[in-house]
């Protein structure tokens, strides 16, 4: 039995752990500033699930979410 796609995410503290340095804390302190933007959007939350194809804005620089990194 496969797994369905739109089952797999990444939380968005986690996403941003591998994109941008920093720790767990600094990165949520970033996250519930509101200044990290999903799909368009300002996300404080950072248990927020990202699906591939899920654009994420930190600083004017975009970022998308790529199958490889979801489990």
């Amino acid at each position: 039995m496969t797994q369905d796609t739109s089952t797999k995410y990444i939380e968005l503290n986690t996403f941003l752990k591998i994109k941008i340095p920093g720790t767990g804390g600094s990165i949520k302190l970033i996250i519930r500033s509101g200044s990290v933007k999903v799909n368009g959007e300002v996300e404080t939350r950072n248990k927020r699930k990202l699906h591939a194809g899920d654009a994420v804005e930190y600083l004017g620089k975009k970022y998308e979410v790529e199958e490889k990194l979801i489990r």
